[in-house]
């Protein structure tokens, strides 16, 4: 996913990207959308669930009401499903700066961001303790 952005040398062109990811992200069932799953601090409604797969690695679902922020809810679901919550937890969010989207989205659309993120390590905290009681 990052590696598509990196080419993309352009923010007009990696916003159309992103507007374009969040046409094409499924729609999460409305009985998922709860207020237990809204993350707060968002401008937009969104919605993050996660769960621990039989590997012990997380698998995450969200949407949004907002498409941009559906296209970054694509974005980084699309780089943290999959891994291993620790591996979360030692990750650095560098590549958010990298494709430029700490500089080019509005401050309210920034902060979404970050509490998205804030959210996705929240949950791979949880899992990393849940996985440490069971050994």
């Amino acid at each position: 996913m990052v590696q598509e952005f990196e080419g993309l040398k352009d923010w007009e062109d990696r916003y159309k990207k992103v507007i374009q990811l969040g046409k094409t992200w499924g729609d999460l069932p409305d009985d998922k959308k709860t207020e237990e799953a809204k993350v707060k601090g968002c401008q937009s409604q969104v919605w993050l669930h996660a769960h621990l797969d039989d590997q012990g690695r997380i698998q995450f679902q969200g949407d949004s009401d907002a498409l941009l922020v559906k296209g970054l809810v694509a974005v980084l679901l699309s780089v943290y499903s999959g891994s291993a919550p620790d591996e979360i937890l030692k990750s650095s969010p560098d590549f958010l700066k990298k494709l430029g989207f700490e500089a080019n989205l509005s401050p309210s659309r920034a902060n979404g961001l970050f509490a998205m993120l804030k959210q996705i390590r929240h949950f791979a905290f949880a899992f990393q303790v849940q996985l440490s009681l069971r050994k």
